[in-house]
């Protein structure tokens, strides 16, 4: 149930993503869906996979250095954040040529290794299947990039990395093992407070945090080997995490 649930969750965020960017291209209407229709349509998704894991009973989670915690009806509330937040956030991490399938392909292998480790044989499985979706492009889209991803792919992967995360009952290991995710939404946030509060000042030179660093010099595949390292370390983390 949790597998399927969260395939077809991710093929509607893909979807999603799908139709923002054929407005975008095909429509020729440089926009797309506007942030509040787009919102709105991963809310709607994120309610109706909560609302599915919550009527199959999957409402508990491993919480580090807490051990099993059955969130009742708040896991509805909790499991939309998440997910809204991780599309997001992958969609904000595509912004350089291989950064997010990059940062995705040693996440996905976090989940191959973790759902091994803790029996979830289904899981691992499609996560290898993911990473190897994700070696497949990036083959092509390293530095220069010959195909965009576009918001369907980062939504859809955005997707499956929190049906992986919730398919094996550690959603809060994304912290470690999202950390790039989380890091560039928190450089947009930053951002734009700092922008508001000084009116008109910047804290960084550019966000998402991948564009400053291009500002300050640093090429293209520097940024992805070294946020792929990040995630690397992330992931490590995050299979300490699991055994505490």
């Amino acid at each position: 149930t949790r597998l399927v649930a969260g395939v077809l969750m991710a093929l509607c965020c893909g979807g999603i993503g799908f139709m923002d960017d054929y407005i975008k291209v095909v429509k020729k209407r440089n926009l797309g869906l506007t942030s509040g229709q787009k919102m709105f349509a991963q809310l709607l998704v994120a309610a109706g996979y909560a609302l599915s894991l919550y009527l199959a009973g999957g409402t508990a989670i491993e919480v580090p250095f807490v051990g099993v915690a059955n969130f009742g009806l708040w896991f509805i509330p909790f499991c939309i954040f998440i997910v809204a937040a991780a599309t997001n956030s992958a969609n904000l991490t595509d912004g350089v040529d291989g950064l997010c399938g990059s940062v995705s392909f040693v996440a996905s292998l976090f989940f191959v290794v973790a759902a091994g480790l803790l029996g979830f044989f289904e899981m691992g499985l499609t996560a290898a299947i993911l990473a190897g979706a994700l070696m497949g492009f990036l083959m092509w889209n390293l530095h220069p990039a010959k195909v965009f991803m576009g918001d369907t792919g980062s939504l859809f992967i955005g997707g499956m990395l929190c049906a992986l995360a919730f398919g094996i009952g550690q959603p809060l290991l994304l912290i470690p093992v999202g950390i790039v995710y989380i890091v560039e939404t928190l450089s947009v946030i930053l951002q734009v407070t700092y922008f508001k509060l000084t009116h008109g000042k910047r804290l960084f030179k550019m966000s998402p945090l991948h564009h400053h660093f291009e500002m300050c010099g640093w090429s293209e595949n520097r940024i992805v080997v070294t946020f792929s390292l990040v995630t690397l370390i992330g992931s490590a983390a995050g299979l300490l995490l699991m055994y505490v």
